[in-house]
C-alpha cells in the first residue's frame, strides 16, 4: 500500500475508533469539514502542521498515521514504543542516543 493510502487509512480508523466526526474533527484543527472529508478521499493532503493538529485531537502520536498496520513489525514497534517511554528519563535519553548512532 503506498503511504498517502496509508495515511487516509489510518485517519479515517483512529477518527472513527475515537468517535469524533469528520464536522469536529475540523473544528477541533481549525479547519474546514469539507478539507477533513477531501483529505479523507484523497483529493487533498494535510501540511505538517495539520497532521499533528490532526494527531492532538485524536490522542495519536503522529507517526502512527504513517505505519502499515497490516506489517507485522508495526506491533512489535508500538510495544517497544510502549516499553521504552516507562522508562525514567535517563535511561530513555541512553536508548535513543544509542539508536540515533
Amino acid at each position: 500500500m503506498e503511504l498517502k493510502q496509508i495515511f487516509i487509512h489510518n485517519l479515517r480508523k483512529f477518527r472513527i475508533s475515537k468517535e469524533i466526526s469528520q464536522m469536529k474533527l475540523a473544528e477541533i484543527c481549525d479547519t474546514s469539514p469539507n478539507y477533513i472529508a477531501a483529505i479523507e478521499i484523497g483529493r487533498r493532503f494535510p501540511s505538517l502542521k495539520l497532521i499533528e493538529k490532526i494527531g492532538t485531537a485524536l490522542q495519536i502520536e503522529p507517526y502512527r498515521f504513517f505505519m502499515d498496520e497490516s506489517s507485522e513489525t508495526t506491533n512489535e514497534i508500538d510495544e517497544i514504543i510502549s516499553f521504552v517511554s516507562k522508562l525514567p528519563e535517563q535511561q530513555r535519553l541512553s536508548i535513543i542516543n544509542r539508536i540515533s548512532i
